[in-house]
């Protein structure tokens, strides 16, 4: 019996190409039930499996639940080029997505990389976006400068204590990775540290700000992991075949995205929005989410209490209820039982 019979397997979905971008790609798919569509989209460097404990109770609660590895992950194409892993690329994917399966419009909800793209889908795609629901990523203001800029004056010019930075060399942090794949999962997917102690964490032995675990994984705690065996082996066995260079790929265009789409961050969200914050999540703060009333009208905020970064994994029952709470109050339809 598999170890999630709630999770359904995957089938390929090849997309249309879009006028502007993205499609044009074959996507693994996991999808199940009735009534409003909700798209599932991971960050990094996760997959669809990763919502696998949220699929039951959104089925159950009424919802046509739909997870995708996305463009460069998993059983997903993975294209060569940077630029083919941009937010026009990603965001038209799931328009794509929409087309091939039927569906009009669609709640999307996003952890992690794929929160930045469902804030993205209905300044981009108003007309395919019913709502939007961010675990873990805000929206945020636009900065001044581009991201890059601002992060090497955070690390004082030294890209190697940003992973972000760190990452954009293509071929460097591929090389590091793929080369200890057991070791990075075992390491960063495990339970979270309290903030005090993450704090002390990001300081480098000359006491300056050190942002990149990726790069010195062997020097970080052996902290109780948040998967079982079976369930890392999904997540090794997975990128022990790909690589990391499909998701590393999507961090090299923060710049490209900065200055292609000067709307993210500065117009407004005019969709039904729920933001969940992580209480302990050191990459994604819960107060990173502050302004985001200023943005978001129409918004609901909840914060999952002493949850670090990997929320659907780490608290999926109490992710569960805000999700279907939600939903069901906004979309609904079915009891919302859980």
């Amino acid at each position: 019996m598999p170890l999630f019979p709630r999770f359904p397997e995957p089938h390929p979905v090849a997309l249309a190409p879009q006028e502007g971008a993205g499609g044009g790609v074959s996507l693994s798919v996991h999808h199940a039930g009735e009534g409003p569509a909700v798209v599932l989209c991971h960050g990094f460097p996760e997959l669809a499996y990763s919502w696998r404990r949220q699929f039951g109770p959104l089925v159950d609660a009424g919802f046509r639940v739909i997870a995708p590895d996305q463009r460069g992950y998993g059983g997903s194409d993975r294209p060569e080029g940077s630029e083919a892993y941009d937010l026009e690329h990603l965001t038209g994917d799931l328009v794509a997505l929409l087309d091939a399966l039927e569906i009009e419009k669609a709640i999307f909800c996003g952890h992690d990389w794929g929160g930045f793209v469902v804030w993205a889908m209905p300044l981009l795609h108003p007309d395919r976006t019913a709502g939007v629901i961010g675990v873990n990523t805000p929206y945020t203001p636009r900065g001044p400068k581009p991201p890059t800029e601002m992060m090497r004056l955070l690390v004082g010019g030294r890209d190697e204590r940003m992973y972000i930075l760190w990452f954009q060399e293509r071929g460097v942090a591929e090389a590091v990775l793929d080369g200890q794949v057991r070791l990075a999962f075992e390491k960063l997917m495990s339970v979270p540290m309290d903030p005090a102690e993450a704090a002390t964490r990001m300081l480098g032995e000359d006491g300056q700000l050190d942002m990149n675990p990726f790069r010195r994984l062997e020097e970080l705690p052996q902290r109780e992991g948040l998967l079982t065996p079976e369930e890392l082996d999904v997540f090794v066995e997975t990128f022990e075949r790909t690589g990391f260079r499909g998701g590393i790929e999507w961090y090299r265009n923060f710049d490209r995205n900065w200055e292609r789409l000067p709307q993210m961050g500065a117009s407004p969200i005019q969709v039904p929005s729920l933001m969940v914050t992580a209480e302990w999540d050191g990459a994604l703060r819960p107060e990173m989410a502050a302004g985001m009333p200023a943005l978001v009208p129409d918004l609901e905020m909840r914060q999952i209490a002493k949850c670090g970064h990997w929320t659907q994994q780490e608290k999926p029952e109490e992710l569960n209820r805000i999700l279907t709470d939600w939903l069901v109050r906004r979309f609904g339809q079915g009891d919302g039982s859980a």
